[in-house]
């Protein structure tokens, strides 16, 4: 039977206390299974990630999580454009690097490690933002639309990528296209 990694019991949350953005809410998501939140703009869909993140707390109810890496929208910002790529994923992982994935699965040349992010096109920052998610090996991936800053052709390249190389782990994925949950997931959850 396979394993809860992220159970949220009872959410109550909202930037005004007369006026939740969710009241009652509940999820649970187990190992190897991919679910959407789709919502439009303004609908909580950030803000859900923050919660699950831990970036804000709950009003009332209970947010359980096994290890989560992230995937963000914006690969530009969630690399410092100082430093390599290779210095910054192994500032946060504390195994070898896997290579065969880099290449095989990412689609990607070991040699773009040793660049900086400004160096990269979206697309293959945004799969080094994969690369270094998978690396921190974590039951849940977290991804906040991670394909809405990329042209169709690469959208499509990264999420066949995220899917495959999530290998049995949960991923949460966070997004307002439906076209891409009804692709992409078990089970659709709409705000």
């Amino acid at each position: 039977m396979r394993q809860s990694v992220l159970k949220i019991s009872d959410l109550g949350f909202g930037y005004a206390k007369n006026s939740l953005l969710f009241d009652g809410f509940n999820l649970e998501l187990k190992e190897g299974e991919i679910v959407s939140i789709v919502g439009k703009s303004g609908k909580g869909k950030s803000t859900l990630f923050d919660l699950i993140a831990g970036f804000k707390k709950p009003l009332r109810g209970s947010i359980e999580s096994k290890s989560i890496s992230f995937v963000f929208q914006d690969p530009y910002s969630s690399f410092h454009n100082s430093y390599s790529i290779k210095n910054q994923i192994l500032d946060v992982v504390s195994c070898e690097l896997d290579m065969g994935m880099l290449e095989n699965t990412l689609m990607l040349s070991p040699e773009l490690l040793d660049k900086k992010p400004y160096e990269l096109s979206g697309g293959q920052l945004q799969r080094c933002s994969i690369f270094r998610a998978l690396m921190m090996k974590p039951d849940l991936i977290l991804a906040d639309e991670p394909t809405s800053a990329l042209d169709n052709i690469v959208q499509l390249e990264v999420m066949k990528t995220l899917i495959e190389a999530s290998n049995g782990r949960g991923l949460l994925i966070i997004t307002h296209d439906l076209g891409l949950a009804e692709w992409c997931s078990d089970r659709i959850v709409r705000l």
